[in-house]
């Protein structure tokens, strides 16, 4: 999984900005245990991730960008939830990891 921002001073631009973009790569979701449409599962995540990416950013990579091979320690969810309600929880997870909760592999 890796998280870049696209800083720059240049164009104007100070140093101490917010990054103009956040990109995050996830290779892999695996869903063992949940009978839910996986494509609707990942629209949900990705919708859900950019909607907290963009209210609160990313603690992790505050100070540049940073890759991290895995997330761990995040919460078990329920296998009952609803593809849409999986995915905004798998988010959510998700972001938790990035903003410095749960266990971070480098």
């Amino acid at each position: 999984m890796g998280v870049n921002r696209s800083v720059g001073a240049g164009a104007g631009r100070a140093p101490d900005r917010e990054p103009s973009a956040v990109r995050v790569d996830i290779g892999e979701l695996v869903l063992d245990g949940f009978r839910v449409d996986p494509e609707r599962v990942s629209a949900a995540f990705e919708s859900e991730l950019t909607r907290l990416v963009h209210k609160h950013g990313v603690p992790l990579a505050a100070d540049g960008p940073l890759t991290v091979d895995a997330l761990s320690g995040l919460p078990p969810l329920p296998a009952g939830l609803s593809a849409r309600r999986l995915g905004q929880e798998l988010a959510r997870a998700v972001h938790e990891g990035l903003s410095g909760h749960g266990e971070v592999t480098r």
